[in-house]
């Protein structure tokens, strides 16, 4: 008998009674025979394991320390780009994301690079051009990337068609996915039953697909569905099955190991410091699992283990601090009910907090799987899982019982039209009617491919970027996103100097804040300061009432140096979107102005200095306050503007999902107060209209 490789019956005549109990079980499997039929590995460390666990904050030098290491395990990839890395790099770290794929190639020179391509959606959050979406996988091809695992947030293959002849033509291998998703506890029901992803394997195998791979992006594939799902597909299909699962719900690890027994190819995984919670399942218990057998990875155990020990130590510590450690378990089993994959998740609760509305949690959970109806049980993954997600908190926040649906975001209006194809089942048609109403593309939803009805933009591109952009990959960064892309480029050639948030730290740098945090908890940061007397009261001091939602303060205001300049701002409560109660003005509503006295440039939101530009006439404007926090994409109105009641005034973008606001009232443009690619807190004065 043989265990490990190592025949048992001879093992009593060659080891002492010592050496059986000091030798390691790991180096028994350390030259043992290689299995007939290993379970092959893509790695997701290096992109989906810290965009789950770590908002997608991993930069490049800290993928480098562990690079040539991971070369050497015998991944059948590693997924190094893609998803979310593309925007949160030049966004967030101000990091050329083509510039990763190059890096880490110098260092990984054996294992095949993988990348999360989500097919017309490119790594965006809507559906490019035809032109935009050839040019940016022949880059992404030209710059290293080997495997293209492709999927539609839809699984509307129409939105392949662009893509994957380019990929072919590349010679790279084109992955085709099948969104995984349930309208029941377990696979069944109505829509998305065995036979549909038996019929959606054999369209992509006919597309060309040189594997298939079963996308479960919440964790909610049970052990016997997997086992199942895979038998099925294996007997419809010819080419690989790869199933990528996250631990999310804790059903992964055993859902892989009934895989296994189904004889799935490839299975996803990440190193133990980036693996569980939302993330995938760990590598290293699954090969102590199979030692010996015959889908035996052939991995040695002592290699992870030294590449854990750098990331555990030297990596892991800069991240820490993005790690919800608010939950005690590793397990959210509501993702079974909500079905939101985790990424999304954490988002939503971000979203609630910077909204002082985090006891809103259980209403947004109720409230989302009647949205996910509404919008055709499309299945939860980016960019489908935001839309679903933002409508919902909307809903929550904004709505009420005659009408939930009070503000609809861009991304759902476009969602009703088709722009990013045909959903599972139709959509709610009353909730279609009132999104596209007014709708610029017109209010009859289309049925064709959604790219057919979007103009080329890459030469568009090129033209307002011309004067910034270096070569193709920077006019594909401002193609995708023109704010933020700008923005990046901006920074990138020197033209603007980039702000410290986003620029890297070291990890005495990371411990250092963490030991300030910890003393402004402990209340050892406040220092005893000689207390100053207060000047004389002069006799153009003036008195004003201030109120503060219930409390009230008399505030005398006096001018150092001159002559008193007193302005206020009358607060009107904007209609569409409604806000909580605001904060507090500079002066109250009904507190007149003195005549003799012209009024000066407001107070500015936290953080959000105003321009110049308002200190006229804003004594008897109306402001269109910002509901939520998030970035200013554009103002469709400037200065001087006529507007009526409900005309669309700002675009908002909150959690990639934009919101246009309506003016409240009629009038005219006095000030705005912000500009393209600016973030707002929640309430931030953002136009003033009179």
């Amino acid at each position: 008998m043989k265990i490990f490789g190592i025949n048992i019956g001879e093992e009593k005549t060659k080891m002492s009674d010592h050496d059986k109990v000091t030798k390691a079980p790991m180096e028994y499997g350390k030259d043992r025979p290689k299995a007939k039929n290993p379970v092959l590995i893509e790695d997701l460390t290096l992109r989906d394991g810290h965009q789950s666990l770590f908002a997608t904050r991993g930069r490049t030098e800290d993928m480098i320390p562990v690079a040539e290491m991971m070369d050497e395990v015998g991944f059948w990839a590693l997924e190094t780009w893609g998803g979310a890395t593309f925007d949160t790099m030049h966004r967030f770290l101000n990091e050329d994301p083509w510039e990763r794929i190059r890096t880490l190639k110098r260092y990984i020179k054996k294992t095949p690079f993988s990348m999360l391509l989500r097919a017309q959606n490119l790594v965006g959050y809507r559906n490019y051009a035809d032109d935009v979406a050839r040019a940016f996988v022949e880059r992404a091809a030209a710059n290293g990337m080997d495997i293209f695992r492709t999927f539609d947030a839809l699984n509307d293959f129409r939105n392949f068609e662009t893509v994957v002849p380019v990929i072919k033509s590349s010679g790279k291998h084109f992955q085709g996915c099948l969104c995984y998703s349930l309208t029941e506890p377990r696979m069944g029901g109505d829509v998305y039953t065995l036979e549909y992803y038996v019929n959606k394997a054999k369209e992509l195998e006919k597309m060309g697909a040189d594997s298939v791979c079963v996308k479960d992006m919440a964790g909610l594939i049970a052990p016997y569905d997997a086992y199942d799902l895979i038998k099925a597909l294996k007997a419809a299909v010819k080419v690989p099955i790869h199933l990528h699962s996250h631990f999310t719900s804790g059903m992964a690890p055993m859902s892989q190991l009934k895989a296994i027994e189904a004889g799935v190819d490839i299975l996803d995984t990440c190193m133990t410091p980036y693996a569980y919670r939302t993330s995938h399942p760990a590598i290293e218990p699954l090969v102590m699992a199979l030692l010996g057998t015959n889908r035996d990875t052939g991995f040695d155990i002592r290699k992870l283990a030294a590449i854990n020990e750098i990331l555990e130590k030297d990596v892991l510590p800069k991240y820490k601090h993005l790690l919800d450690d608010s939950k005690v378990s590793i397990i959210d089993i509501n993702v079974l009910l909500h079905q939101t994959p985790g990424g999304m998740l954490s988002n939503l609760v971000n979203q609630l907090k910077e909204m002082d509305a985090l006891d809103r949690i259980d209403d947004v959970y109720a409230e989302l799987p009647k949205v996910r109806k509404d919008l055709g049980q499309i299945p939860l993954v980016t960019p489908t899982s935001q839309i679903v997600g933002i409508q919902t908190v909307n809903n929550v926040l904004f709505g009420d019982e005659k009408d939930r649906y009070k503000m609809i975001t861009a991304q759902v209006k476009d969602l009703c039209y088709g722009l990013y194809g045909k959903t599972a089942v139709p959509i709610n048609p009353d909730l279609q009617k009132k999104a596209l109403k007014g709708y610029a593309r017109g209010e009859k939803p289309i049925t064709c491919r959604p790219a057919e009805v979007i103009e080329p933009e890459l030469e568009k591109a090129k033209q307002e970027i011309k004067d910034l952009a270096v070569d193709i990959d920077d006019v594909l960064i401002y193609a995708l996103y023109p704010v933020t892309g700008k923005k990046f480029l901006r920074w990138k050639y020197g033209q603007e100097e980039p702000p410290e948030e986003v620029k890297p730290k070291t990890l005495e740098q990371i411990k250092a804040e963490q030991d300030l945090i910890a003393k402004a908890k402990a209340g050892k940061l406040v220092e005893k300061t000689e207390k100053k007397e207060a000047p004389a009261k002069g006799e153009r001091l003036r008195t004003f009432n201030v109120f503060i939602e219930g409390d009230y303060y008399e505030v005398g205001v006096e001018e150092v140096g001159g002559t008193p300049v007193v302005s206020y701002m009358q607060q009107i409560p904007v209609a569409v979107p409604p806000a909580p109660k605001p904060a507090a003005p500079p002066a109250p509503a009904k507190a007149p102005a003195p005549a003799e006295v012209k009024p000066a440039a407001p107070p500015a939101p936290p953080k959000a200095p105003m321009p110049e530009a308002v200190a006229t006439e804003v004594g008897a404007g109306v402001t269109l306050n910002a509901p939520m926090p998030g970035m200013i994409i554009s103002y469709e109105k400037k200065v001087g503007d006529h507007v009526k009641k409900g005309d669309t005034v700002v675009i908002l973008e909150a959690m990639k999902m934009e919101n246009a606001l309506p003016s409240p009232a009629e009038g005219v443009i006095k000030a705005v107060n912000f500009k393209s690619g600016d973030s707002v807190p929640k309430n931030a004065v953002l136009c003033i209209i009179g």
